[in-house]
């Protein structure tokens, strides 16, 4: 995949995220809290959230910067950490493809219930299972590096013990980018919208984070390249 391609996918999902956001917060006309915060979001504003979920935030970014410079990114490296911590790493042929019948994609899976679960489970030849917990599921051959560092960042920021990645919060946050009408948030109880909200922002925060790295492998380039063609000048 071309740099211009990838800088292309991640901005226009970067963008969809934040209209999704956008979206969401002007369908709501209802004031709520959740359990991580004091603060209150209303209709057009931002949702705001304590310190202790900003830090978390923070440190997550923190620490996958510093696992991204050990790996250079290298997607085996980056996956070779993830089995270290516990959570299956899975190769399948055609995984994109097999995937994309529970609606999904290669990379994190998220936790799976009932059908999902079932399907998951026996095409991973794991027997007949009907919930499955956290698992990363990719193709045999080559992983771009971009892609599986957005999923590997959904991946720290779960392990951190930031919200929006329980089954219900994932579910609803699939269906949301299918169906982002108003009739769907109005179904929704405040509780439903916030959580929806939550997994919306943390991936979000892995697409901005993927779209940083492509700017600064890109410009890192930029600056060899022209180190190499004229010796550094008017850099």
């Amino acid at each position: 995949m071309s740099n211009f391609i990838k800088d292309i996918k991640y901005f226009l999902l970067s963008l969809k995220e934040k209209s999704l956001l956008n979206k969401l917060k002007n369908s709501t006309k209802k004031s709520y809290t959740n359990n991580d915060t004091k603060n209150v979001m209303i209709k057009g504003a931002s949702l705001t959230i304590n310190s202790k979920t900003l830090q978390t935030i923070a440190q997550v970014k923190e620490n996958v910067t510093s696992i991204v410079a050990k790996t250079n990114c290298e997607p085996k490296a980056l996956l070779d950490y993830v089995k270290a911590a516990n959570t299956p790493v899975y190769f399948l042929n055609n995984a994109d493809k097999l995937l994309a019948v529970i609606k999904d994609e290669e990379g994190l899976i998220t936790e799976k219930k009932g059908f999902d679960a079932l399907y998951l489970s026996l095409i991973l030849g794991l027997g007949l299972k009907f919930k499955t917990e956290p698992m990363f599921v990719v193709r045999n051959g080559e992983i771009e590096k971009c892609y599986i560092l957005h999923h590997f960042y959904c991946w720290y920021s779960l392990k951190s013990g930031l919200p929006g990645f329980d089954y219900e919060s994932r579910k609803r946050f699939k269906q949301y980018l299918v169906d982002g009408s108003d009739e769907f948030t109005k179904r929704l109880s405040m509780a439903e919208i916030l959580s929806l909200q939550e997994a919306i922002a943390r991936d979000q925060e892995a697409s901005a984070y993927a779209l940083e790295y492509i700017n600064q492998i890109d410009g890192s380039k930029n600056v060899m390249d022209k180190l190499k063609n004229d010796g550094g000048a008017n850099i």
